[in-house]
């Protein structure tokens, strides 16, 4: 999952090198073909957090600020510069001069009043809105309905500057703008087709290096260049397919027979063989964590007794060395490392709440004993659920062993398609889920948000109103140091009552095509193949 303060996980990607270049590595087809394991459950920038449409919004939409592919920098986007007011409360920002969207109409600042305008409709369903509401001056009133548009702090001072006016100051508030959520996108496309706009290549206007030529629903979605980008010389790839295969190891298949030229997962038990061999896999330092939700609200679950139960029974070395198979260290919180002021990371210091890399299965059982349920007599059989992926099912698979064994209870095992999947554990609809989270940009907000009252990515339905206290004051802190202090707080706070079982801290991986250069995959795994080219 920048600007202002010091972060340690601005890196440039290193690419492995060594596999033979195949018939598709001929300078003159500048075209990749790349698997993807997932479909999004939608390409609507406003719309989505799903991590699985990434690759649409990093390469399809551009928003004020971006990322330097090269050095890993935060750098204007849309906007050339922008100024910052002394109070930290006024963000106005400079728009290059002739922005085009893709269908050749004028872009400009109106555009991102009408996204954020379109975003505050509950009828839009932005899945992101809290992004908006919790730092936009009168966003949340107009959320509720009790504010009107013209209230909230984003206004056009003419076509090319954009001011956007915050509640409280938040000094990493630019690195939020980084997210996809604020990516414009085009009124005429939107009021003449609604909800489809994003079906169909023709009406899919964007403002990104590349735009959509064909959507194959199941199958693939094709991108080309976009004439019209602001930067568009830079642009070398004429062809990206992106195809659907869901199956690891088949996708892995396609790449050793030279059918595709990269892969968005590597399955774990041909990573370090793929890696001996040089043959093309990518691993980049990562702002995310692997973790499972534990339902807060449905019993068993509303006891922490049982929360930590489940966390201290989890033997996460086993997990990353015979399941995962990749270098990653064990999560005690569901706060990565990776950020840092001053030199010192955010977890630095930091406590295991208890927890060790391996099951400590004796004092697993003592809380469950005192949670009322001894040696396991009594307590439900669980469901632990996840979406349709042949890695997660491997880990599930040992987790759900791991949990009967050291807890003597049973434990049952569902999935579903992603599309049925995730409105179910939205709705609460689970005990435990798979789920995870990568930074949506390289600050520790981005994931004490999520548990958060009311936060729509509070999936665990985790609530203390001290954590939700410390959360709001650190958003406003301006000194960095006093705020990495507040924010430790709050993790130290939610940490030791166990809303997730965290497993991993993860390692961003993919395999790639060593004749395949100028990608950039970034901290919060996210592929940019503006630069991309075929050497």
């Amino acid at each position: 999952m920048k600007k202002l303060l010091s972060l340690v996980l601005a890196l440039a990607l290193t690419l492995s090198v060594g596999s033979a270049a195949l018939a598709n590595s001929d300078p003159a087809m500048q075209e990749i073909i790349f698997a993807l394991q997932n479909e999004p459950d939608g390409i609507d920038p406003s719309v989505t957090n799903n991590s699985f449409a990434s690759p649409f919004m990093a390469n399809c939409f551009e928003g004020l600020v971006t990322y330097d592919t090269v050095t890993g920098d935060l750098i204007g986007g849309l906007a050339e510069s922008w100024d910052i007011s002394d109070d930290g409360m006024v963000y106005t920002f400079h728009l290059r001069e002739g922005l085009k969207w893709s269908d050749g109409s004028t872009l400009n600042a109106n555009d991102f009043v009408y996204t954020i305008q379109r975003i505050l409709k509950p009828e839009t369903t932005a899945q992101y809105s809290y992004l908006v509401t919790d730092y936009i001056a009168g966003a949340e009133e107009c959320f509720a309905g009790t504010g009107s548009p013209e209230d909230v702090g984003v206004k056009a001072l003419d076509d090319n500057t954009l001011e956007i006016t915050l509640k409280t100051p938040a000094p990493f508030f630019i690195n939020v703008l980084t997210m996809w959520t604020f990516s414009p996108v085009n009124q005429a496309t939107i009021e003449a087709n609604g909800d489809s706009w994003t079906a169909s290549a023709d009406t899919y206007v964007c403002n990104g290096p590349f735009m959509i030529s064909e959507i194959n629903m199941g199958e693939s979605i094709v991108l080309v260049p976009n004439p019209y980008y602001y930067d568009a010389d830079k642009v070398k790839l004429q062809k990206i397919t992106f195809r659907y295969i869901t199956d690891p190891s088949t996708a892995l298949m396609a790449y050793e027979a030279g059918e595709i030229d990269g892969s968005r997962t590597i399955p774990g038990s041909d990573y370090n063989r793929l890696r001996m061999e040089g043959a093309g896999v990518v691993s980049v330092g990562a702002y995310g964590t692997v973790y499972y939700n534990l339902n807060c609200e449905k019993a068993p679950f509303d006891n922490v007794l049982v929360r930590k139960a489940f966390n201290l029974a989890v033997d996460r070395t086993a997990l990353i060395n015979d399941v995962v198979q990749v270098e990653c260290e064990p999560a005690y919180s569901a706060v990565s490392p990776g950020y840092s002021v001053n030199g010192e990371d955010f977890t630095q210091g930091r406590s295991t709440f208890g927890l060790s890399p391996t099951a400590d299965v004796e004092a697993a059982q003592a809380a469950l004993a005192e949670a009322g349920y001894p040696n396991g007599e009594g307590f439900p059989a669980v469901t632990l659920s996840y979406y349709s992926d042949e890695s997660v099912k491997k880990v599930v698979e040992a987790l759900a062993e791991m949990l009967q064994t050291n807890l003597n209870i049973t434990v049952n095992i569902v999935n579903q398609e992603w599309s049925v999947y995730y409105p179910d554990v939205q709705a609460g609809n689970y005990e435990i889920c798979a789920m995870g989270w990568s930074g949506d940009y390289v600050h520790p907000m981005t994931f004490l948000s999520l548990n958060v009252t009311g936060n729509l990515d509070n999936i665990s339905r985790y609530s203390n109103p001290e954590y939700d206290a410390l959360v709001e004051q650190a958003k406003s802190e301006t000194d960095p140091v006093k705020a990495l202090e507040i924010m430790r707080q709050a993790d130290n706070l939610a940490s030791n009552e166990y809303p997730t079982l965290n497993l991993y801290y993860k390692v961003n991986s993919m395999l790639m095509k060593d004749y395949v250069q100028g990608y950039y995959l970034n901290p919060t795994d996210i592929l940019y193949l503006k630069n991309a080219y075929v050497a």
